[in-house]
């Protein structure tokens, strides 16, 4: 035979085969998703981490502000729209998030509040609150975390996620 000089190997193994034919298919797929006929870059995929990450930084800072002054602080809602279908917005700036010192930087695909209500036993009640919608359909996300009358915050609470 005419290839009898070329040294003989071992097959490769098929588990290493397939791996290499579904990478191979994987990286076509995400080539051909990621980009348009135009040949512009599709977006990151919308998630919400801004929402998770700014809800407990707003009550961060009112509770904060409360250490220092002894008082909260109700603010928002901001923007005065829900941003609709995930598109980002400028943040406006407001005196009441600007003094407790929360103010996002760039744009934001959430609206923003502060609500301080007393509760039943004359205690306040701080929620801090994030609502989105990603959709565009009218269905608001809602993310929430409230403050305890020790200033402790509890885990996010979440309404609707994804709308």
């Amino acid at each position: 035979m005419a290839w009898d000089f070329l040294p003989r190997r071992k097959p490769a193994h098929p588990f290493l085969i397939l791996v290499a034919i579904v990478a191979l298919g994987y990286s076509l797929y995400a080539s051909k998703k990621g980009s348009r006929g135009d040949g512009a870059a599709r977006e990151a995929p919308l998630s919400d981490a801004e929402a998770r990450v700014n809800v407990l930084a707003l009550c961060d800072a009112v509770q904060a502000y409360r250490d220092e002054h002894g008082v909260y602080v109700s603010a928002g809602p901001a923007p005065k729209e829900i941003p609709r279908g995930g598109q980002a917005v400028p943040f406006p700036e407001l005196e009441a998030f600007h003094r407790i010192g929360f103010e996002p930087d760039g744009k934001v695909r959430f609206q923003y509040q502060v609500v301080v209500q007393e509760s039943p036993v004359g205690e306040p009640e701080v929620s801090c609150i994030a609502r989105g919608d990603f959709d565009g359909d009218g269905q608001n996300s809602v993310y929430r975390v409230r403050l305890d009358a020790n200033g402790m915050t509890t885990p996010i609470e979440v309404e609707r996620e994804g709308e």
